[in-house]
């Protein structure tokens, strides 16, 4: 089943999915606005306004910079990183991509094997092979590592794409081609092995939080006290990652799972970013509170982190066997596929203790 938007979940919660999965030729025509299309679905005509927001341009890193907080991710942060190693224990914290999956709004994941074999067999060891054919938003289905092209806010008059600004004050305008993103496309993005710090705001609380919960700075020293943890130990260039316990619901209750969510709201959000951090990561559909307790907003922690600093998210994550191991601190590795002009990314990323 999929994921609706914010606006189906509010007025007809027990509303049937309108699809399961995209036919091949309309993936081509998929942009990276999707979601911010949906957020504005979210709230009501009348607050659906021009935000009275400040520049957030040009970045810290100069008026070209295309990749964001990953500049943290120097030579020397690696090494330090590095030093995290003790055991040599590798967790997988992504999820397996399948059909069945929770997938956000219309969004879908088809794949088939063409022929039985694809090819083949061929000379005189008759060798067989076969390929697979994926229609898919590919880097915004399963986990997902949402790109700098994958979020921006509308400025001016609704529809102006030289009012929709991005990452680093980059225009729509200049940006947004059907055949893929002209700046900030996922391809820029640098390879990232880091520092991961992963705080179980579900053990904090004594349980799974609810649709619409927000995790407060008071969950977030809760939970890392409780853990044995400081918060002075949030390096620049660190990954912060928040376990609410609402993973549990993936693929045992898909309609649930999709109806809303637990997450960081904007306190954390602005403290993370404080931290500079280079991702947020977390164990549901969009690492913040759905729906917002401000029903004026619509994934604001997104915008303030992708958007306005740089910082990638990293949705529908798995931290059960780091939990189980109490293993909080760790180095976080993922590699985004360079795939030209994409909005985002799927992978396997994976911590290493």
């Amino acid at each position: 089943m999929t994921v609706r938007d914010p606006k189906d979940l509010a007025e007809q919660p027990n509303a049937p999915e309108r699809r399961d999965f995209l036919k091949g030729a309309a993936v081509g025509g998929v942009v990276a606005a999707a979601s911010l299309h949906v957020a504005q679905m979210a709230v009501t005509p009348a607050q659906a306004q021009t935000p009275a927001v400040q520049p957030w341009w040009p970045s810290r890193w100069g008026a070209d910079d295309q990749i964001g907080a990953t500049n943290h991710i120097t030579p020397q942060k690696v090494l330090e990183a590095a030093q995290w190693i003790r055991d040599g224990k590798i967790y997988r914290i992504g999820r397996m991509s399948e059909a069945a999956m929770p997938k956000f709004g219309d969004r879908a994941f088809t794949l088939r094997i063409p022929g039985n074999p694809t090819g083949g067999p061929f000379a005189g060891n008759k060798l067989v092979y076969n390929d697979e054919y994926l229609a898919t938003e590919i880097g915004q289905t399963g986990t997902q590592f949402d790109g700098l092209a994958h979020i921006g806010v509308q400025l001016g008059k609704d529809g102006d794409t030289s009012e929709m600004a991005y990452y680093n004050g980059v225009r729509g305008s200049d940006m947004v081609g059907s055949t893929g993103m002209k700046k900030l496309g996922i391809e820029n993005v640098k390879p990232i092995f880091t520092r991961g710090h992963l705080i179980d705001v579900m053990a904090q609380r004594g349980g799974m939080m609810d649709v619409g919960q927000e995790v407060t700075l008071a969950d977030v020293r809760g939970a890392l006290a409780k853990q044995n943890m400081n918060e002075n130990d949030i390096k620049p260039g660190d990954a912060l990652f928040f376990n609410t316990g609402w993973g549990s619901l993936w693929m045992r209750n898909n309609d649930r799972y999709g109806s809303g969510e637990p997450g960081p709201g904007l306190e954390v959000a602005r403290w993370a970013i404080e931290k500079q951090i280079v991702v947020m990561g977390g164990d549901s559909w969009g690492v913040e509170a759905v729906p917002n307790p401000d029903r004026n907003l619509a994934f604001p922690v997104h915008a303030e982190l992708i958007t306005k600093n740089g910082i990638h998210v990293h949705e529908n994550l798995q931290f059960d066997a780091l939990i189980a191991d109490r293993k909080y601190q760790f180095v976080y590795i993922f590699s985004p596929i360079p795939i030209k002009g994409a909005t985002g990314s799927p992978g396997g990323p994976i911590a290493v203790t």
